[in-house]
């Protein structure tokens, strides 16, 4: 059995749905930025996949490696954004916050 680019899509859009539902379901500050890096991971093995089997090139990893770059970076400012959230309502659920559009 040869693994092909549907066994990628395929893999890809199941990490994709487990982090839309991560997100899409937890009230926990933590919970939702794991939902998000699943999300991207779902989109760095479609780039990969897609140019290992259109062209052969590293083009899909470089798209991978920024991707990966920007997620810890968001990671980083994030995870400051659920501290600040912590010291002031002493909680990290994500429904707490709704006290900040006042």
């Amino acid at each position: 059995m040869e693994i092909t680019l549907t066994h990628f899509l395929v893999l890809g859009a199941i990490i994709f749905c487990l982090g839309m539902y991560t997100v899409l379901s937890r009230r926990n500050a933590i919970s939702v930025l794991m939902g998000v890096e699943l999300i991207l991971n779902s989109a760095n093995i479609n780039y990969v996949a897609f140019a290992h089997y259109s062209s052969g090139g590293v083009d899909g990893q470089i798209y991978a490696i920024f991707v990966i770059m920007l997620a810890a970076a968001e990671a980083a400012v994030g995870l400051a954004i659920v501290l600040a959230i912590f010291q002031i309502f002493h909680t990290i659920d994500v429904g707490a916050t709704e006290t900040l559009k006042n």
